[in-house]
């Protein structure tokens, strides 16, 4: 060994017992800001870790749940409407390949008292015991035919608790307008915890429901050997476009579809503490190397090498973000354990009912958060490491020379860069059914704003305080504030970059959750012009008021025009949720005064004879690629029928898609002349509450669920508010989050001013003064952060509102901006920048005058 290799271990020590040193003084002199940073590194991984583990844990469980109703079947047929003639069955049971077939009829049956539906499942038990045994009822030792029996029925646990029931006792559920009187004779083999379900004999399901002859799909077990893909290809050729065949793959497929949109949107909304967070690394980081500039330039004259300092403040960095990611992960499994037992599973968005998750510890998300919180540390060190490894060490020596370090800051390149790639990518499809190059677009303009503080800090206050200087009388203390922030922009653009972050995501996010919520107002105001509706408890598309029904109805005292309309659901596409079909009374030459239309249409004239015109919602030209004017088949009478898009329609409420046709061509084509929904219209001088009570009157009122407009709306909006209320949260956090940014950027640039005070002490400058330019300083930074951050924010919120939600929701809405709440978080922002200001100015002019300047040499 060489006295060079002998040497080198020594040395190596030595830099561990270096960087040990450093850390053990910054983190004992700046405990205070290191922990304001760890604190918001460890909530922005804790939002963003809770909400993936609630999202993961509810859309896992819900998958389950939608798997175990099909247990171990290979294929599933059903009809791309919701239900088939059974006559099917046979036909798929004595098809080459098949082992079982198994009949299923599905329902979800109303429940007088209660809300929600119950997904009742019709069972052959003989077949279904083989093929899907979890779902099997069990009935008592003493009663074992009750299985077969027709008024019987076997409820999971989670449902006989719903219910208030036990084995034996007697429930009444609702077949349309009708009622269903069942005994609970015992419980399921096998059910997902929270997974409400009722079994039962597929013939009692056919008769009690009057579904005789029907059934909702037919689930194959395929002989060992059988290729499931080429056996799936040839039955969809022999049976024909008018059925789907579906897979499990085709179950989660449905699922995640389903609420894809919305769990992407709460994590990205969730990582938007932890991007504020990354902001606040960067202010104290590179506050932090401007203060030991100094030192860090005498370890270079001692020998420390650029990259040894490098790695050093990229160290400090990488700590703060492990302490505060390990620290935010167990705060956000604590959270998600909490949200799930306290709150249930959908944060408000309602995509998974009837599910009771549990949280479950996930390496990878665990991980990969972990990473995030680390790397968002790193990355906001980065700069100001650079910056220190690169200083040269005569000059950082001195004093005074703390404004040059800051100096690369101001380089523009890189921010414009920013600008225009995020200008491009808005532009960008969607990916994965997703806004990927919207969000990273709203990211690249945060960054390239923020970036852009320098040169703008620098031209508004060189400006300012020229104009300043130019008028004869001036005061003196605004002239130095002015003066100071012309002066020194690096500092000024740190201390307004954390205001800037801040105020343009509360203006982006604000300007899109007023713009959803006024346009949901309006898109109700156009949408119920009615009086009265009437809606009748549906099982699934079941049930619903007959022809006699509509009549008597219709001839209740005080209604001068009834509208029915028939809602029911088909499948296009087994891998999607199912389309919403609206089968209502439409004027074709006028579908506006109906629908909410959102560009042209298609005049009846322009019909060939014999054609149909359907009016899509926004999503089916998302989804499904569907046009004005365009041909397309829809699964509606024997061999399904062809169809002419004749316009374009807002619905807030199905982001899977809706189509509307006439209520005429929909009894035409499907012989069903049942109605599901009421418009009513009160004629002239009568009042809507005589009205409601003769409806009331009617024999089957017990069905009817009667509302006026201003209740329908006064609901919807509750719901939205429900739905956004983890928004709310998420967002009132990211204010906090910046005004802790803020306040421990002002405090640290004020604290490393003292020389500076000291300086203006000695000439003649008193301390009220001092803290009056302070309050000035921070009362101009915050206006002009808040000014530009205004700007960016309302950039940032177009393309919230017209890119991300339309990829996301598949809706477009308009632009409406709260002025009163966006004036009220700036008059609070800019009180609490001036407080802190003050405040922490307080102790750098409590320091001794001549203590603070005699180090400046």
């Amino acid at each position: 060994m060489t006295p060079a290799d002998r040497r080198r271990p020594a040395r190596t020590h030595g830099h561990a017992r270096l960087a040990r040193w450093l850390l053990g003084a910054e983190w004992r002199s700046q405990r205070g800001r290191a922990l304001v940073a760890l604190a918001t590194i460890a909530l922005g991984v804790a939002l963003g870790y809770a909400v993936q583990l609630i999202n993961s844990a509810a859309f896992n469980e819900f998958s389950a749940a939608a798997r175990s109703l099909s247990g171990q079947a290979d294929l599933q047929v059903r009809g791309a409407r919701a239900f088939v003639d059974e006559s099917v069955y046979p036909r798929l049971a004595t098809t080459a390949g098949v082992a079982l077939a198994s009949p299923v009829l599905a329902l979800d049956v109303s429940v007088p008292d209660h809300n929600a539906t119950l997904p009742v499942l019709g069972i052959d038990v003989f077949r279904a015991s083989r093929i899907a045994p979890d779902l099997t009822g069990v009935p008592s030792p003493e009663r074992p035919f009750d299985a077969l029996a027709s008024d019987t029925i076997f409820l999971s646990t989670a449902a006989q608790q719903w219910l208030g029931v036990k084995a034996g006792d007697k429930i009444t559920l609702r077949n349309g307008t009708s009622v269903v009187q069942l005994r609970v004779a015992g419980g399921i083999a096998r059910t997902r915890p929270g997974q409400r379900l009722g079994i039962m004999d597929i013939a009692a399901v056919q008769w009690k429901f009057g579904m005789a002859g029907k059934l909702s799909r037919v689930d194959l077990q395929l002989q060992r050997g059988v290729d499931r893909e080429r056996f799936r290809r040839d039955l969809q050729n022999q049976l024909g476009d008018q059925w789907v065949i579906a897979e499990a793959r085709d179950v989660d497929s449905r699922t995640d579809r389903l609420s894809r949109a919305y769990r992407i949107n709460m994590d990205v909304l969730a990582l938007v503490a932890l991007f504020t967070g990354a902001f606040l690394v960067f202010s104290t980081q590179a506050l932090s190397v401007v203060r030991r500039r100094a030192q860090f330039a005498m370890l270079r004259v001692l020998g420390l090498t650029r990259g040894r300092l490098l790695r050093q403040i990229l160290l400090e960095g990488a700590l703060l973000g492990l302490l505060g990611s390990l620290g935010g992960l167990a705060l956000g499994y604590a959270l998600a354990a909490g949200a799930l037992h306290f709150f249930g599973s959908d944060l408000g968005g309602g995509y998974f009912p009837g599910v009771q998750p549990q949280v479950h510890f996930e390496p990878l998300a665990s991980a990969v958060f972990l990473a995030l919180g680390v790397a968002v540390a790193v990355l906001g060190s980065l700069a100001p490491a650079l910056e220190a490894a690169r200083a040269r060490p005569a000059a950082a020596l001195k004093a005074g020379a703390e404004e040059g370090a800051l100096a690369r800051l101001a380089t523009p390149w890189p921010a414009l860069l920013c600008l225009v790639s995020g200008a491009v990518l808005t532009q960008a499809p969607p990916l994965f059914d997703a806004p990927i190059a919207g969000y990273t677009a709203v990211a690249l303009l945060l960054i390239g704003g923020i970036a852009l503080m320098p040169r703008i800090t620098a031209a508004v206050f060189g400006v300012a305080s020229r104009a300043r200087a130019a008028r004869v009388r001036s005061g003196a203390m605004a002239t130095l504030a002015l003066a100071r922030l012309a002066n020194a922009p690096g500092h000024a653009s740190i201390a307004m970059g954390g205001v800037l972050s801040s105020f343009a995501l509360i203006v982006a996010m604000a300007i899109m959750v007023a713009s959803f919520r006024v346009s949901v107002e309006d898109w109700l105001v156009h949408l119920l012009s009615a009086d009265v509706y009437v809606r009748v408890a549906q099982n699934g598309d079941t049930g619903g008021l007959s022809l006699d029904q509509q009549r008597r109805l219709a001839a209740v005292p005080g209604i001068a025009k009834a509208a029915f309309a028939r809602i029911s659901h088909i499948t296009l596409d087994p891998a999607r949720p199912d389309i919403a079909l609206l089968a209502r009374e439409i004027d074709a030459a006028d579908p506006g005064a109906n629908l909410q239309m959102t560009g042209p249409l298609l005049p009846p004239r322009e019909l060939h004879d014999g054609e149909v015109a359907v009016w899509v919602s926004e999503a089916m030209v998302d989804l499904y690629g569907y046009a004005l004017g365009q041909r397309v088949r829809l699964p509606l009478g024997v061999r399904g029928q062809v169809f002419v898009v004749a316009g374009v329609w807002r619905d807030y409420v199905r982001q899977s898609g809706a189509i509307q046709m006439r209520l005429a061509d929909y009894r035409r084509l499907t012989a069903d002349m049942s109605a599901t929904d009421v418009a009513v219209s009160v004629a002239r001088d009568v009042s809507v509450e005589r009205v409601i009570a003769g409806l009331r009157a009617l024999p089957f009122n017990a069905a009817l669920e009667i509302s006026q407009p201003g209740d329908i709306r006064a609901r919807t909006l509750v719901i939205f508010d429900r739905s956004f209320a983890v928004t709310y949260l998420l967002e009132a956090v990211a204010i906090v989050i910046g005004l802790f940014g803020v306040a421990a950027t002002f405090s640290a640039q004020t604290l490393a001013r003292a020389r500076e005070f000291g300086m203006l002490r000695h000439v003649g400058v008193t301390r009220s003064q001092i803290l009056a330019i302070l309050a000035l300083e921070g009362g101009m930074l915050t206006a002009c952060g808040i000014a530009v951050g205004f700007v960016l924010g309302f950039a940032i919120s177009l393309i919230l509102v017209f890119v991300v939600n339309p990829q996301s929701f598949h809706w477009t809405m308009s632009l409406h901006v709260p002025w009163a709440i966006l004036s009220t978080v700036a008059a609070v922002m800019l009180a609490s920048s001036c407080t802190t200001a003050v405040v922490a100015g307080r102790g750098a002019v409590s320091v001794d005058a001549v203590r603070a300047v005699k180090e400046d040499w």
